[in-house]
């Protein structure tokens, strides 16, 4: 049996009962939705940069991957939606799936601005030497100082810095990172410091 790809319900003929719309019609306004739906989305991982910038956490990069990951996937299965929808073929669970995306980036930069803005703890300074910097422009810039890691297990940190931070320190000097816990416990830089 056929769903009305507008509102879900069962097709009994050309016309669904509920919402009174044409098959045709039905597609139009499922593709109008996830425009608009996709808009929202970019909005969301539009908003995630400024809330990373202020408040960035330590692991900022493995979240940018996730990020991007839910990107592409989010626009895939946009882009499957309506190749699905053209050829009339049941949406309803690929319709569920890319309406549980849309909140996700919203949802991040919520908690990555939330995380920095409301921590009252005090920064804890952490010692430790830069081994090289990285730099990626473009419009959006990203500027990394790679220091020696302070934590078990791992080799090197990824701190994300301004631009006068990257300009200021150099390869091979000691430094001491400000790590604050963050009110949901996401560990974020709250600043770069000379020893």
């Amino acid at each position: 049996m056929m769903r009305c790809l507008n509102c879900g319900s069962e097709l009994a003929g050309e016309t669904c009962a509920d919402c009174g719309l044409s098959v045709s019609l039905a597609e139009m306004a499922l593709r109008r939705r996830v425009v608009n739906l996709t808009g929202v989305f970019l909005l969301g991982a539009v908003a995630f940069l400024p809330a990373s910038h202020y408040y960035p956490p330590l692991e900022l990069d493995a979240i940018l991957i996730f990020v991007g990951v839910a990107f592409f996937l989010t626009l895939g299965l946009a882009v499957w939606l309506d190749w699905s929808a053209r050829a009339h073929r049941e949406v309803e669970a690929l319709k569920r799936m890319f309406r549980a995306m849309i909140p996700l980036p919203w949802m991040l930069a919520g908690l990555v601005f939330l995380n920095g803005s409301l921590d009252g703890g005090t920064p804890v300074r952490q010692r430790t030497t830069v081994v090289t910097k990285f730099t990626m422009p473009g419009w959006l810039r990203s500027e990394r100082l790679i220091v020696a890691s302070w934590r078990a297990g791992r080799s090197i940190e990824r701190v994300a810095v301004n631009h006068d931070d990257f300009e200021r320190f150099r390869r091979g000097e000691e430094i001491e990172v400000a790590v604050r816990e963050g009110l949901a416990g996401i560990p974020w830089v709250g600043g770069v410091y000379r020893k």
